[in-house]
């Protein structure tokens, strides 16, 4: 009996639609739609929709074979995702995910992967970039026949892009702090870092318990100096991002690095950069809910002294600092004479080097055998650049006479120059015709007079034309915000220029 007979005997009432429908082996929703579309359409409602209309176009059986041809000798260790996405960019195979999925199935190049399980909800991406961080590593067999290093990893948060990779012997402090460094200078300063409670990231005094409140680690110093906070995770569960963009990572670099002949993890390195981290963020950073950016640009901070293991140390007599077994020798500086007895930090950068630096400024820099190295040395010389002195604003250039001095003394008067006054010579002249005392630039000066140059370069000031001994020149810039006292002149200026009292005769100029 076929499917319209017994549809038709239910029709007839010979049989319930419960009874057609596991004649047919069909469910009771199934059947349920099928009587409502006879009863809705009549007969043509049981008729399939489908027939006369043209078939989907068949891949080609030579398609399939080179697919399968290039799994099996090429792409042998390839995911099926990852195979499909060389198949389809490289070798220009024009099939879907889902038919080179089934047919490698058939094929038996692939298998079906097991149930995910019970369902476990994801924590909510940080909306914007830079709120969040991870840092994680992931030690695996990179290279076939090399020693398993460690993948260093910083991932955003909000996008899933990564922001630095690299290949590191061994995860630690040193490791740490370059990738902290590679971070904050071509983004700036984050807001949280979510690392795992490795010994390099916190201190647990007692086995088996939480980390300890107070944390004095070199990471947690850095951390806390430039105010970014540090979240100690409690379980790989709780890294779950951070796991699943590794488990990515570990399917898909080895193969890559195999298939670019690299041996080596130095080149290794040079392929992440140019390569691997551009194409990951291509295809697996998303787009975070908001616009913006929580990075802040870190502006008068040495992150090369911040990000580097530092050891408290004090200058011998002889200009020495012990380190470990090393003697480092200070050389000659131009700052001072000397640093003796004086508390300097020793730093172990992370590239391998050391150096000394006392209140903030890098004094030298040492390779591992306590060798000075000459960068350092230019460095210092270039650091004794001139301090321009003056404000930059653009000032006049005629020279304010001390109010009085052209009355009593004459001399050649100075031509001013022919140059815009600005609004603070213009309240000066102001304030001298006011007090009944003669316009500046209008009269001569004395010789030693004091010459206030407006113009602030006191590196060139303009002297009066009678020639005088130039042992102290009573020189001053208008703008006294570069001087926390005012000169012995000015406060001469000011008892001058004192209003008189009723008791004390008024002296005409």
């Amino acid at each position: 009996m076929t499917r319209n007979e017994v549809i038709m005997e239910a029709i007839a009432g010979k049989l319930t639609w419960i009874q057609a429908a596991d004649i047919c082996r069909l469910t009771a929703r199934q059947m349920r739609r099928m009587k409502l579309r006879y009863e809705a359409h009549g007969y043509d409602g049981l008729v399939d929709g489908r027939g006369g209309k043209r078939r989907r176009t068949r891949i080609a059986v030579q398609t399939l074979e080179r697919l399968c041809r290039l799994k099996r000798e090429e792409y042998g260790d390839f995911s099926v995702q990852h195979f499909w996405e060389k198949a389809t960019e490289v070798h220009k195979l024009a099939i879907s995910y889902t038919w080179a999925l089934k047919a490698l199935q058939a094929a038996g190049l692939a298998q079906k992967s097991p149930g995910r399980g019970q369902y476990r909800r994801k924590r909510e991406r940080r909306p914007v970039v830079g709120m969040l961080l991870h840092m994680d590593a992931s030690t695996h067999e990179w290279l076939a026949g090399q020693p398993m290093w460690d993948l260093n990893v910083v991932l955003d948060d909000a996008d899933g892009r990564i922001l630095d990779a690299r290949f590191v012997p061994q995860e630690g402090t040193a490791s740490t702090f370059a990738a902290l460094h590679a971070v904050l200078s071509r983004h700036g300063r984050f807001v949280e870092l979510y690392t795992d409670r490795g010994s390099h990231f916190c201190h647990t005094s007692v086995a088996g318990a939480g980390p300890d409140a107070v944390q004095d680690g070199q990471v947690s110093r850095a951390l806390h100096a430039v105010g970014i906070r540090h979240i100690l995770a409690r379980s790989p569960e709780a890294r779950g991002r951070s796991e699943r963009a590794f488990g990515t990572i570990q399917g898909r670099l080895p193969q890559e690095l195999r298939v670019a002949g690299i041996t080596d993890y130095a080149a290794a390195n040079g392929y992440l950069v140019q390569h691997f981290v551009p194409d990951f963020n291509r295809r697996f950073t998303v787009t975070p809910a908001q616009a913006g950016s929580a990075f802040v640009p870190l502006v008068g901070v040495q992150i090369d002294l911040l990000l580097s293991t530092q050891h408290e140390r004090v200058v011998r007599n002889d200009s020495t600092v012990p380190f470990e077994t090393l003697t480092l020798q200070l050389p000659p500086l131009p700052q001072r004479p000397h640093y003796v007895r004086c508390p300097v930090l020793v730093h172990e950068f992370p590239e391998g080097t050391l150096g000394i630096s006392y209140q903030g400024g890098l004094l030298a820099r040492y390779d591992r055998e306590g060798h000075l190295l000459p960068a350092a040395l230019r460095r210092g010389r270039a650091a004794r650049t001139r301090v321009r002195k003056g404000t930059p604003r653009p000032l006049s250039a005629v020279p304010i006479v001390a109010p009085g001095a052209a009355g009593r003394v004459g001399s050649t008067p100075v031509r001013p120059v022919a140059r815009p006054v600005a609004n603070l010579a213009q309240r000066a002249a102001m304030h001298d015709r006011g007090a009944g005392r003669p316009t500046p630039g209008a009269t001569s000066t004395r010789g030693g007079a004091a010459v206030h140059n407006v113009d602030g370069d006191t590196a060139n000031p303009r002297h009066s034309a009678t020639p005088t001994t130039p042992v102290h020149p009573a020189v001053h810039n208008v703008d006294r915000s570069f001087s926390h006292h005012p000169p012995s002149e000015v406060r001469a200026l000011r008892t001058l220029h004192r209003k008189p009292t009723k008791n004390r005769r008024k002296i005409s100029v």
